[in-house]
C-alpha cells in the first residue's frame, strides 16, 4: 500500500499532553536522547493501542519519525493489514503511515475515506454502493475502530470495502 497520509490533529488521543509536549519539545530542541525517548513512548503506545484492537499482526514493528509511522509485520488478510494501518493512521500526531506489513492471503484493496464534516456512514454507503442501507457493510469494516455507526468525526480515515 505505501505511504498513505492522515490528518495530524484528527484521531485518537493515545498520548498525553506530557507526550506531545515531550515531542515537541524534542522537535525543537533538537536533542537526540530527548526525541528518541518521546518517539519510544509513542510507539509503545500505539503497539499497546494495537494489541488492544486484537488485529493479530504477526511479528509486529512501529516506528515513528516525527509525524510519520511505518508499520511492519505480517497479516492474515488484507482487510487485517488496512484496520492495523487505519488504527495507527487515525491517531492524534500522526500524518501519514508507512505500509510495510506483507499479507498472507492476497485479495482485492479497500478504498479509504476521509470524514467531511455533515458526514454518516449511511451517506457514504450511498456514495460508494449506490444504497444508504449498506452503511452495516462499512461499519464493520472499520470494526473494532468504530464502537458505534453514529460516533465518526471529521478527518477519520475509513475503510471501503469493495461491492460484492
Amino acid at each position: 500500500m505505501g505511504l498513505i497520509d492522515f490528518i495530524k490533529g484528527a484521531g485518537e488521543k493515545l498520548f498525553g499532553k506530557d507526550d506531545d509536549a515531550a515531542t515537541a519539545a524534542a522537535e525543537v530542541a533538537a536533542g537526540a536522547a530527548a526525541k528518541a525517548n518521546a518517539e519510544k513512548r509513542k510507539v509503545e503506545s500505539l503497539e499497546r493501542y494495537v494489541g488492544r484492537l486484537g488485529l493479530g499482526i504477526e511479528n509486529l514493528g512501529i516506528a515513528v519519525n516525527g509525524d510519520l509511522v511505518t508499520v511492519s509485520g505480517t497479516a492474515p488478510s488484507q482487510e487485517i493489514r488496512e484496520k492495523t494501518v487505519l488504527a495507527l493512521g487515525n491517531t492524534a500526531g500522526t500524518a501519514r503511515v508507512d505500509d510495510r506489513i506483507t499479507v498472507e492471503v492476497a485479495e482485492p484493496e479497500a478504498e479509504f475515506y476521509t470524514v467531511v464534516r455533515g458526514d454518516s456512514l449511511s451517506k457514504i454507503a450511498k456514495e460508494y454502493y449506490g444504497n444508504p442501507m449498506k452503511y452495516p457493510v462499512i461499519f464493520e469494516a472499520n470494526k473494532p475502530m468504530l464502537s458505534d455507526p453514529d460516533k465518526i468525526y471529521p478527518g477519520q480515515v475509513l475503510r471501503i470495502p469493495p461491492q460484492d
